[in-house]
């Protein structure tokens, strides 16, 4: 019986062991911690690999939403659009800046942002918009661009799962006022703890966050405003350096992986990810819907025979208890509320092997012809 983890972190470091020791022992070795020649050196590399100017490293993915949030200016009395299927982040980030979170129904197929709804979320406390891009596929972003631009309203991206995805050839962090990345160690870019950057082509955006997030100072003990202490330390910066240089390599696995995935499904009738055209999804996870009734059944037998899966997410934002407050129905987010007991999500990551993938595949068939049911 094979064992498949759901993400290979150790596959990963072996592959490149000896780049990321050296790394490590350079940092320790200068004594430079905070700040410094190994952080300024990946935060250079990363906006040019997002094709975009500046990009400032924060303590995490969250600090990123929430500092952009506040960078432009977002508060108390207004609304931030977003997609209703996310990990809560996304929302949180809304909240901790002041404003009121305005969720939106997903699309069925990508499981981003119904980009047909969002116009009827819009009303005068709305600021910005926060598309997903979830699961490393990105949004519709021509249709948000038009609405951002028809209501003077700023793009704030959540790029935490697709570290090199492209929407119509562009990097997606081109595509938003100021892109947000997580660097959580599962992520196609992962640190070895947590961390995060934003981007932008903004220079007074730039230099405003990275002051708000040094405790909001331009020189030390200098503090124009009351900030946060959320820094991407040098260490994380030179792990995040060394496993850049591979992240074509390991996107173009993923896709490789997806391709096959797909491939071999086809045949059991169970739906995998939309392929849509011009767009480069980086499947930072592979999700599969099956029907509810046989969902958690599935993955006990997956987990049984070897095989991790996860649910992401297992329940919609919108009907979080946090969110009750909002006091949202089951039919205001039909498409949320049916992915949420739907989706599966099946082992990804770049050194998944073709033998792995028929493994999983075989054993899908086998639960689905063995349980008599059948995928959606």
């Amino acid at each position: 019986m094979m064992q498949i983890p759901l993400v290979d972190l150790r596959a990963q470091y072996a592959s490149i062991k000896e780049e990321i020791d050296a790394a490590i022992h350079a940092v320790v070795s200068d004594t430079a911690f905070i700040g410094g020649a190994h952080l300024k050196s990946f935060e250079h590399e990363f906006a040019e690999f997002c094709g975009v100017k500046h990009c400032v490293g924060v303590g995490n993915g969250t600090d990123a939403l929430f500092i952009a949030l506040k960078v432009l200016g977002v508060g108390k009395g207004d609304e931030v659009i977003t997609a209703a299927n996310s990990f809560v982040a996304t929302s949180e980030a809304i909240t901790m800046a002041g404003a009121r979170v305005a969720f939106v129904d997903i699309n069925a197929a990508t499981y981003n942002i119904d980009v047909e709804k969002i116009e009827e979320r819009i009303s005068g406390r709305t600021k910005a918009i926060i598309p997903v891009h979830l699961f490393g596929q990105p949004a519709d972003m021509a249709t948000i661009l038009e609405l951002s631009r028809k209501y003077n309203l700023r793009i704030v991206a959540d790029a935490a799962q697709a570290h090199g995805s492209l929407y119509r050839g562009q990097p997606i962090a081109r595509l938003a006022d100021l892109a947000c990345f997580s660097f959580y160690p599962g992520k196609n870019l992962g640190a070895y703890g947590d961390g995060g950057a934003l981007l932008t082509d903004n220079q007074e955006w730039a230099d405003k966050a990275r002051m708000f997030a040094n405790h909001g100072r331009v020189q030390k003990y200098e503090h124009q405003v009351e900030g946060v202490n959320s820094r991407l330390d040098s260490l994380q910066a030179a792990i995040l350096s060394v496993k850049l240089r591979h992240l074509d390599e390991w996107t173009r696995c993923r896709r490789r992986n997806a391709g096959l995935y797909s491939q071999y499904l086809k045949a059991l009738g169970v739906s995998g990810p939309v392929a849509i055209e011009d767009v480069r999804a980086a499947y930072h996870l592979y999700v599969i819907r099956v029907e509810a009734e046989i969902r958690s059944k599935l993955q006990e037998f997956l987990n049984a025979n070897g095989v991790s899966t996860g649910v992401h997410y297992p329940i919609a934002l919108p009907y979080l208890e946090s969110y009750n407050y909002l006091n949202h129905e089951a039919v205001d987010f039909r498409e949320a509320l049916r992915a949420s007991k739907e989706i599966l999500s099946l082992p990804m990551y770049p050194e998944l092997t073709d033998e792995q993938i028929q493994y999983v595949v075989e054993k899908i068939a086998e639960f689905l012809q063995t349980a008599g049911n059948r995928a959606s």
